[in-house]
Parts: structure tokens; sequence; C-alpha cells
């Protein structure tokens, strides 16, 4: 990010901000809610550790017993770090594109010395979703104090790299999905959808074995890859690293460079077609 562009965000961080503190009893409404939520979702997976010791079983000839009660309380601060920074930096600007193209509001932003994208991408953040992100980091930390072995000096700084890897997956399919009010004119539906399909991102890879299971397996990895999301960060870091892991760790950076680069040039075909209010 040029200093320019560094800057621009900064303003967009100071006025979400004051926006946000000028009505502080629904910020910090928000904020309870979204950690309340967290959790309930928590204690239900410790309600699961106290019958089993191991929620996914290992795949036929793998070495890996599978996943412990630390290891996935590594897997869940993950998927709320990563989840928690789409939401407050890039859902709240994504479910208000349709509204900007449905009353003409984009022709402003279209006429802005700037770059399109990322004006859209980033001029409102929601800060209370970033509870979640302190409770992930909470969690991550506890959880990692618990395992029976410490992560190398590798894996630490692999981990926040496959972070941002994860972070860029989905804001990637969050452009091209609101991207497509373009064309639909409205898409008030964004976030539920959105919800239903990195949905499967919450969950071990194991679990998606079988008849029905490996469709979506390679469905949601090789086309829609949110099964990389959280899964290569929270497996670099609550595992020991094998060499089978090199593939899936080299494949995930492609597909985050793959799939930004799709739904940038969505996005750009969508403003092609665009009719500004006054056309």
């Amino acid at each position: 990010m040029s200093p320019s562009y560094l800057s621009v965000f900064l303003i967009f961080c100071r006025n979400s901000l004051v926006r946000d503190m000028t009505y502080r009893w629904n910020f910090l409404f928000d904020a309870i809610t979204s950690l309340a939520w967290m959790s309930i979702n928590l204690l239900f997976y410790m309600l699961i550790y106290e019958y089993t010791p191991l929620l996914s079983l290992p795949e036929a000839g793998s070495a890996d017993p599978g996943w412990g009660k630390y290891q996935f309380y590594v897997f869940i601060s993950t998927s709320m770090i990563i989840n928690s920074i789409v939401q407050a930096f890039f859902m709240p600007n994504a479910e208000e594109f349709s509204e900007l193209i449905r009353t003409g509001n984009l022709d402003f932003a279209l006429l802005k010395p700037i770059d399109t994208q990322f004006l859209i991408s980033l001029q409102k953040i929601e800060w209370s979703s970033l509870a979640n992100f302190c409770f992930g980091i909470g969690l991550l930390v506890y959880a990692l104090l618990q395992l029976d072995y410490a992560p190398s000096l590798a894996q630490v700084l692999l981990y926040p790299l496959y972070i941002v890897c994860g972070v860029a997956i989905l804001y990637s399919l969050t452009i091209a999905m609101s991207s497509i009010s373009v064309w639909l004119g409205r898409n008030q539906n964004l976030y539920d959808f959105w919800f239903y399909i990195t949905n499967f991102s919450r969950y071990p890879l194991e679990i998606y074995h079988g008849r029905f299971g490996d469709p979506l397996r390679l469905t949601f990895m090789y086309v829609l890859p949110v099964l990389l999301v959280v899964n290569v960060p929270a497996r670099l870091l609550a595992k020991p690293f094998e060499a089978q892991q090199w593939p899936l760790a080299l494949f995930t950076v492609i597909a985050t460079g793959g799939s930004f680069w799709l739904s940038r040039r969505l996005f750009q075909t969508a403003l092609l077609s665009y009719r500004s209010a006054s056309s």
C-alpha cells in the first residue's frame, strides 16, 4: 500500500471510529453480542470434548492422530481472527455496494482520483467486530500454551502470512459477490450467501471424506478455496509441520493470488457494465 493510500486508509479508520464513538452504547452492545456468540460456540466445543479426545478422525494410513482439544482451539481462534478482520473491514462495504448502485451514489466514487475498488472496499469499518479478533488472539495464546509441543520459529513466522492469505481469499469472494449487484441491481442476501459458503471453512478437512465429503472437499478447495482459509494456518501452527503439508501450503498461496486476480477482473468488468444515475 503506497503512502498516499495508507493515509487515506487511516482517515477511513479515524472517521469510522468517530462514528462508532458517537453511538457508544450501540458500539458496546454490538461488541458484547459478538463476544457472547463466540463464547457460546466455544462452550459447544468444550462440551464435545467432555466426551471425546479427538474431534475428527485421521485419514486411513495417516500418522496424524486427529484434532485434540487444544489443537482445535487453535483452529477455532484462527477462524475467529480471520472472520473478524473480514467482517470489520470488508463486509460492511460489500453490503453497502448494492445500495450505492441503486441510489446512483457510485457515480461519486467513480469520480474520485483513487482506485475505486480500494475506496469501495475500505471506506467504512465496523470496529465492534474486532472484539472477536481480541478474543481469538487470547484463545490462541491460551491454546498454544497448553499444547504438548512448541511450534518452531518458522511455523510462528508463517502463521501471519497464511492469516493474510485466508483474509485475502474471503475478501476476494466478498468483492466478487458484491460485484454481481451491478447486474442484479440489488443484492440484499449477500451476507447470508457469504455465511453459507464460508461456513464450510469452519471445520477441519478430515471431516470432508467419503461419498458426500469428497465432492465437497474438492469443490471448496479447488473451485471456491474456502477450505484453505482456516485449515492451512491452523494446521501449520497446531501440529508439527510435515513434508506432505508443503503442496497444500504452496497451493494456498497460488489460490490466494488467483482469487484476488479473478475478483478484481470481475469487479472491473462489472464497472464497465454500470450505468450511472444520470444515464
